[in-house]
């Protein structure tokens, strides 16, 4: 039987879970009669907090508003969270787990279900490109110049 290091970094998922959703679609039926000309703006947040000793709960907040013909066609919020157990880490990789490589884990989720959530409304599939959350992290870091108030924001 190998022997683990308890000093060891240690990271693992406890869970991941949908925490919040909400989707508005405040011009329709109108919306589907008249020309589609999405514009999209998109905004992310991730936030964290610790739960327990080396329990972490990580949020990516995804908001999303498409208008067409400056009208808002709809609106759809996420925050998809997880669980996670990280100990022994250093405290800058332990800031970097939960605002970068937590965010990551995460966002698969998330835009799966801000895809399921735009189609089920009506309308046609959003998918979300891939986000570069180590660049967003070092950008939040040179802003907070290395004093964070745990939230991270992208527009």
């Amino acid at each position: 039987m190998q022997h683990q290091d308890k000093n060891a970094p240690q990271f693992e998922i406890q869970r991941i879970y949908t925490k919040d959703i909400s989707f508005e679609s405040p011009n329709t039926p109108h919306t589907f009669t008249e020309e589609w000309k999405p514009e999209v703006s998109l905004n992310l947040e991730t936030k964290s907090n610790r739960i327990q000793d080396n329990m972490h709960e990580v949020v990516l907040s995804i908001t999303a508003t498409v208008t067409s013909d400056k009208k808002t066609a709809f609106l759809i919020e996420v925050h998809q969270a997880g669980v996670f157990m990280i100990s022994n880490f250093p405290n800058d990789q332990l800031h970097q787990m939960l605002g970068s490589f937590c965010p990551n884990i995460l966002f698969p989720y998330a835009r799966e279900v801000v895809s399921d959530m735009v189609v089920r409304g009506g309308f046609p599939q959003l998918i979300l490109a891939p986000v570069n959350f180590d660049a967003l992290y070092a950008q939040h870091m040179d802003q907070q110049s290395g004093e964070g108030d745990g939230k991270q924001k992208a527009n």
